[in-house]
């Protein structure tokens, strides 16, 4: 990501010289004039080390803002004409954040390519005048050191971090749809070899401080500290500079090497790597593994490998000018507006907007250990909240509890935590079969069966033993919140907390408030959802809320085309290969073909003709086969444990003979396949809109990417409208409904925007 803006060589003022002396010690530094006047970077000068800190004073985290590059630039001049001082040591105030990247703000300001292009070229100046500064520079990392923050830190010549588990190190900009612009592409390969550069660009995942250092990340670790007469992190920190201004004066006297001597095998890995061919290879196999992976749908990958190839093979001037190039055109491709944008509201989506709840959740109940239920005590018990879970059989709560501890244990084979932390979390959560000590939960959570009756009599047995203040949420997928809080004596205290599973994977949380449904209670459920680690949209009351309604009539349009004889392989594929992570007929699957059916049912009952397609029999005569998807073994795949790859159920294609469809070849093209299912999954979220289901675009964009896996590279349905055009969408939807009837009649809202160009959901 860009780094530091370069700004020219400002003026030089005199530095005012202090003495410190504490006991029997002196030491000097120095305070620039210009320090008062600097809110993000400040410096002073210990013994011969400058100390340059950063804080932004407006944010959680550092970010490379205009500000932050200015004062960096002001610091650093000053600092290189200085003849007092002999090296640096560049470290973070700020608690748990060295540098978490650039603003994107800033990129998003440009206008054209051009202007980020030399956004990107500045970056690169200011980090090369880093990489050869006459005076060794100390990067001491506290933190997330991520993007721009991890290009400046690998320009320095030393870095040395904490062993914390708040310190990580990576390359994300891949998943903004950009590469790193201020000569991470150039600089990773030579630091960490080709694999590993490519593997940090391409995943963007984060590294943690142990294993950068044996990548060659970071030149050495120092660990944490615990809590003295400060706090933990701010001993750590104190610590860290300690440790990094000892290193700075090493490096200068020569005690401590910049450059580690190179093993033996490090040297043959050299040798190797020195072939041109070894080197084409991993290219080739890169770029088959992106475009397996991706469908070709995101061009930055491709575009990392461009630029890594061009340092590699052809030198630095050409690889840096790629880079700051191809930056350029990335940041003003929709794949890249449609992944901020995403970014953007994940960040709107982690905040309460109901302000805080008048009482915390510290005890939380849930009913039913089954998967979901299992599921959302594994997201709860390890935050610190007393957890009790509930079954009706001693089978069904081990299976739920063996299922929690199962989670703990792989973090645990991860090495995420410890097998003490693990025993230490599980002692927080209580098993049990009847409802005692339900007087005391904060909140109870239902996540039993999908059945109206079955709701309405644990929701009496719930409310006749919890106090007043506790809150009975409802995990339905489709069931309408009103008609669920019919039974209940405090319908202001019923709300619905919709999780997707697996829950400990998923991200998306849907909360669904009734016009019954108290300020307080939504302000309770976002807080609980928040501390789980969701992103939370808050949507309105209704048959199949947000994220069932849009999904349910794009299934159905699945099953009718199985039904004209497409194969279900076809179908998975020409849904991928449109952006969608999973296919439409493994998505069945995974829902569940008994689920899939009792939704198509209540939905086609709630909103009639409009939400058919495909006959609902072909699920109904699937389930009594015991086809019931992954679950069951068998959908429309068959599942076998330890395999993989999944081939096409063979009796599914006598259930499809049954009610075979013929194709209307007018509409029947891959294409047109494509648009059908992708149409009326979008027309649905824009008349959700429309209806008052959803609150703004952002949040339906959000929960059809995270909770539906909607194409991330368009962005959600909302910004594909955008980006696609309404009247081109509305004119395939008419070629549709001729055909098919008022399954594809576009909304009104959709019209709206069809006539009018000037009408978007996203500015």
């Amino acid at each position: 990501m860009a780094g530091v803006r370069a700004l020219g060589v400002l003026s030089r003022s005199t530095s005012r010289r202090y003495a410190l002396c504490t006991g029997a010690t002196c030491r000097t530094f120095s305070v620039a004039p210009a320090m008062l006047a600097r809110t993000h970077v400040n410096y002073e000068v210990k013994g011969d080390v400058a100390v340059i800190r950063i804080n932004d004073p407006n944010s959680k985290v550092n970010t490379l803002s205009v500000q932050m590059q200015k004062e960096m630039a002001e610091v650093m001049d000053e600092v290189w004409a200085n003849n007092a001082v002999q090296s640096a040591v560049l470290i973070s105030s700020k608690p748990g954040c060295f540098i978490a990247g650039a603003d994107i703000n800033m990129i998003q300001a440009c206008n054209n390519a051009e202007e980020v292009t030399t956004l990107s070229k500045e970056g690169q100046k200011m980090f090369e005048r880093i990489e050869k500064s006459p005076k060794p520079i100390v990067a001491a990392i506290n933190g997330s050191c991520l993007g721009g923050g991890l290009e400046f830190a690998i320009a320095c010549q030393y870095r040395i971090a904490t062993k914390s588990k708040k310190t990580v190190l990576g390359t994300p900009e891949v998943m903004l749809g950009l590469l790193p612009g201020a000569g991470g592409t150039q600089r990773l390969p030579k630091m960490v070899g080709l694999p590993n550069a490519f593997d940090m660009m391409l995943t963007g995942r984060n590294i943690r401080a142990d294993k950068a250092k044996k990548m060659g990340l970071v030149n050495q670790l120092v660990d944490p500290l615990g809590p003295g007469l400060k706090s933990p992190e701010e001993r750590t920190i104190d610590y860290l500079e300690e440790v990094a201004i000892e290193y700075a004066q090493g490096i200068v006297s020569k005690k401590i090497p910049i450059h580690k001597v190179k093993g033996s095998m490090e040297k043959i890995q050299d040798y190797i790597m020195s072939f041109e061919l070894v080197r084409n290879q991993i290219y080739k196999t890169v770029q088959s593994k992106v475009m397996k992976q991706s469908k070709g749908l995101y061009p930055a990958p491709l575009k990392i490998i461009e630029c890594v190839k061009a340092g590699v093979e052809q030198g630095p001037v050409v690889g840096y000018l790629a880079e700051s190039q191809n930056f350029g055109q990335l940041a003003k491709t929709s794949e890249s507006g449609a992944l901020i944008g995403l970014y953007q509201g994940q960040v709107a989506c982690k905040k309460n907007r109901f302000g805080t709840p008048q009482r915390e959740v510290k005890s939380l109940a849930i009913l039913g250990a089954g998967l979901m239920g299992a599921g959302i005590a594994q997201v709860t018990v390890d935050k610190g909240v007393h957890t009790v879970l509930k079954d009706t059989t001693v089978s069904g709560l081990a299976r739920g509890e063996q299922q929690v501890y199962k989670g703990l244990n792989d973090k645990t084979k991860k090495k995420n935590i410890t097998s003490f932390q693990r025993d230490s979390i599980l002692s927080n959560m209580t098993g049990q079969l009847d409802y005692s000590n339900f007087e005391k939960a904060d909140m109870v959570i239902e996540a039993v069966f999908e059945d109206i009756n079955i709701k309405h009599a644990v929701l009496k047995e719930v409310e006749a033993v919890v106090s007043p203040h506790c809150i009975f949420a409802t995990n339905t997928s489709a069931l309408p919140i009103k008609d669920i809080a019919a039974v209940s004596k405090r319908p202001d205290k019923v709300i619905g907390m919709h999780y997707f599973s697996p829950v400990d994977k998923m991200q998306l949380l849907e909360i669904i408030t009734t016009d019954k449904t108290s300020k307080d209670t939504t302000a309770s459920a976002v807080a609980v959802g928040l501390k789980q680690g969701k992103v939370i949209i808050v949507v309105g009351d209704g048959p199949g809320f947000y994220t069932t309604r849009c999904l349910a009539p794009m299934l159905a349009e699945a099953v009718r085309v199985l039904q004209e004889g497409v194969d279900p392989k076809k179908l998975d594929a020409l849904t991928t290969s449109f952006g969608f992570p999973v296919g439409a007929a493994t998505l069945a699957d995974e829902v569940g073909i008994d689920v899939a059916a009792h939704v198509a049912e209540d939905l086609g009952k709630a909103f009639g003709s409009r939400f058919g397609g495909g006959n609902v029999e072909v699920l109904k005569t699937m389930v009594d086969l015991g086809f019931k998807g992954r679950k069951s073994g068998k959908g429309c795949y068959i599942y076998q444990p330890g395999l993989k790859t999944k081939e096409v159920n063979p009796d599914i294609g006598d259930v499809l003979e049954k009610f075979r469809m013929k194709p209307n070849p007018a509409v029947s093209s891959d294409s047109d396949v494509q648009y059908r299912l992708v149409s009326r999954f979008v027309n649905e979220a824009v008349l959700c809109l429309q209806e008052g289901i959803l609150i703004n675009p952002l949040e339906g964009d959000i929960g059809a990417v995270f909770g539906l896996g909607f194409p991330p590279c368009l962005g959600g349905p909302f910004r594909f409208v955008d980006s696609f055009g309404a009247d081109k969408l509305v004119e395939k939807m008419r070629q549709y409904e001729a055909v098919y009837g008022n399954q594809f009649t576009p909304c009104q809202l959709l019209l709206d925007h069809a006539k009018d160009s000037t009408k978007k959901f996203h500015m």
